[in-house]
């Protein structure tokens, strides 16, 4: 059951600027990775949702505040790094990503920071999604803006993990866990997959 513009747009309404370009690539990647049925087209939908701003934001722009670099990251800035970094995005980027998911080169926090609808980030996660989509993503990490990519991205990331298999058993906040590796956004991520199984029904 392919997602329509308009059932898109009752669960997405900000949505509604890039809704047509989206929904048959959209479709598309999910018919591909197997995110088919209510359960699984809804929990995707809730949480790429999230992720993109309701698909208008494809790549991370890490303009934190101090307070936010905190309580978003609170191991890897303390009070004084976190006031130096602030508002500093490819600054926070490096520490943030610096020296993990492959990242081992100054700038690669950057270059590989979170892009496509579920924020692939890192230079591990970036080759693996280039190998399995066949795109050269180390060289051009940007083509993860690219809507049919953003969507292919996200939908390869949700079947690698397994994340159908959880939306079969109703394990929504567990795929939250694997996406973002805690709660971050729990509330507004709930409240769109209770929208998105309304809509489906």
């Amino acid at each position: 059951m392919p997602i329509t513009v308009q059932q898109l747009l009752l669960i997405l309404p900000n949505a509604s600027q890039v809704a047509g370009v989206f929904v048959p690539v959209l479709n598309a990647a999910m018919n591909r990775c197997q995110i088919v049925g209510a359960r699984r087209i809804a929990a995707f939908i809730a949480q790429v949702g999230h992720e993109s701003g309701q698909l208008t934001r494809l790549v991370e722009n890490l303009n934190y505040s101090a307070d936010a670099l905190r309580k978003t990251w609170p191991s890897r800035f303390n009070v004084e790094l976190a006031a130096a970094a602030a508002r500093k995005p490819e600054q926070i980027s490096d520490i943030a990503y610096g020296n993990r998911m492959g990242n081992t080169a100054p700038g690669d926090g950057w270059k590989y920071r979170g892009r496509g609808l579920i924020q692939i980030t890192g230079k591990n996660n970036y080759r693996a999604c280039g190998e399995a989509l066949s795109l050269d993503l180390m060289a051009q990490p940007e083509l993860l803006e690219k809507p049919q990519h953003a969507c292919m991205s996200a939908a390869w990331y949700w079947a690698t993990n397994g994340l159908s298999i959880l939306a079969d058993s109703g394990k929504f906040e567990a795929i939250t866990q694997r996406i973002n590796g805690g709660k971050n956004g729990a509330t507004g991520r709930q409240a769109l997959h209770v929208k998105a199984l309304k809509v489906l029904a």
